[in-house]
């Protein structure tokens, strides 16, 4: 039989994963790069977000490139990092990281839409989950050219996967992000109802 967890001694290694995590998802790569690269402010660009997809708008495709791996990186990095500490850590630490992209501090709250974050703690989880996702991911882009329906579609995929492939607390883990990746593409959905997004290669 397991015992059940001791949260009176748990608790500070909950924080602690939280915490770090929450550090290593916070750092802006887009907004970073994108400065010191000769971009600007990604900020005044597109849709302003700070994230890889926002980056390539500005032409600068090798920024893009090192946004989009940068934010799958700190993503597995929190979640290897606390996995070091067991499967639990595991998990909070990748919340922590999603929830540091998407509400940065340095950024007053207002960060990414996640989805490359997500995918770097789907890897971290379970890689052959999150090469699904990725299959699944290239294949919605690839039809329709929209890069937020290969997001959405990906994130919904991600926690089923993730059931069939990982454990059920991963699973979990990534439902929840799914939900919150969902609600920052509220933009997105409207605009892909009434025909107004953008498609990869128009201009």
């Amino acid at each position: 039989m397991i015992d059940p967890i001791s949260w009176e001694f748990a608790w500070p290694y909950i924080l602690a994963a939280f915490a770090g995590g929450y550090l290593f998802g916070s750092v802006p790569w887009g907004l970073l790069l994108s400065k010191y690269g000769g971009a600007g402010d990604i900020r005044r660009v597109g849709s302003g977000n700070i994230g890889a997809t926002n980056v390539l708008r500005t032409g600068h495709k090798g920024l893009a490139v090192a946004t989009l791996l940068l934010d799958v990186a700190k993503g597995a990095a929190a979640v290897l990092i606390g996995g070091l500490y067991g499967p639990d850590t595991a998990v909070i630490a990748g919340a922590g990281a999603f929830v540091g992209h998407v509400f940065p501090v340095w950024l007053r709250f207002d960060g990414g839409k996640g989805v490359a974050t997500a995918l770097g703690i789907l890897f971290a989880l379970s890689w052959t989950a999150a090469l699904g996702v990725l299959a699944l991911f290239a294949a919605a882009v690839a039809v329709t050219r929209y890069v937020s329906v290969g997001s959405l579609l990906g994130s919904a995929a991600a926690p089923v996967l993730c059931y069939w492939l990982a454990t059920p607390q991963k699973a979990e883990l990534m439902l929840a992000l799914g939900v919150l990746i969902w609600l920052r593409h509220a933009g997105n959905i409207r605009r892909l109802v009434k025909g107004e997004e953008s498609r990869i290669g128009a201009k």
